[in-house]
């Protein structure tokens, strides 16, 4: 017999409290949870408990050669998921965060987690919807990746991820339909220059105008939209991140 999701209202505070406390029990016990962010929905599971990971990518109909992203709360949890951050992109990170920019890093060698295919990077977001930042207050860092199945459009409301993920997810935290429905950007931040895999929300020409505004000494910010690999890693389809039905983030990263 399925399952119907339970479904909570963030515009309604007592629903949002309820919603939250029943989001943060599920993924602690190792089930999916539907969030909105702000480019479109995502599913989400703890990024430290493989099988919940695995059961992530089983909802979504894809293997472990697609790991998904990973959404923080703050800025500083970077430090704690990547290592040898270049400068340049702190700099990206501290004029987009939270907001629509995924970067993908070199993953700390001490991290114990299973996302999948990851060859040792990380896709990293810090989402700017309250919801998905509450939420991730009291979990810490979620696997998320795009509220759809794997070839149908990313979910802008509540009601298309519910559809589509039913009763493979235990709560949805309806958010109200997303103000924008264009993905993150995705920038490679693994090599010595910054590369963009997917030009998204932010503009190719606004990251350039921001670097040389900060007096960032870079050759040129190669563009390559139709990357299908990064550090020698898939790249997934990112939906949320995490946003469209493009390819979404490296190796681990969504």
């Amino acid at each position: 017999m399925s399952v119907v999701p339970t479904r909570y209202d963030a515009a309604d505070p007592d629903q949002l409290e309820a919603g939250l406390s029943a989001a943060t029990t599920a993924i602690r016990a190792g089930e999916l949870v539907v969030l909105p962010t702000d480019t479109v929905y995502g599913v989400g599971a703890d990024a430290f408990d493989p099988a919940a990971v695995r059961r992530l990518l089983a909802a979504k109909g894809r293997g472990r050669e697609m790991p998904p992203p990973v959404l923080v709360g703050t800025a500083a949890t970077l430090d704690a998921l990547g290592s040898e951050v270049a400068p340049w992109a702190r700099v990206l990170v501290e004029h987009y965060w939270p907001g629509p920019l995924t970067i993908v890093v070199r993953q700390q060698s001490s991290l114990q987690w299973d996302l999948g295919e990851t060859r040792g990077t990380v896709a990293v977001r810090m989402p700017h919807d309250p919801v998905a930042l509450e939420l991730l207050s009291r979990t810490g860092p979620l696997a998320v990746s795009s509220a759809n199945t794997t070839g149908s459009p990313a979910a802008t409301d509540a009601d298309g991820a519910a559809e589509m993920l039913g009763e493979k997810v235990a709560v949805v935290l309806d958010g109200g339909p997303t103000l924008d429905d264009r993905p993150s950007t995705i920038v490679d931040c693994t090599g010595s220059q910054p590369r963009v895999l997917r030009a998204g929300a932010i503009p190719v020409a606004e990251l350039r105008t921001v670097l040389a505004g900060a007096a960032v000494a870079l050759d040129d910010l190669t563009v390559t939209e139709d990357a299908d690999t990064v550090g020698g890693s898939p790249l997934e389809e990112l939906g949320a991140d995490l946003g469209g039905t493009e390819p979404e983030g490296p190796a681990t990263g969504a």
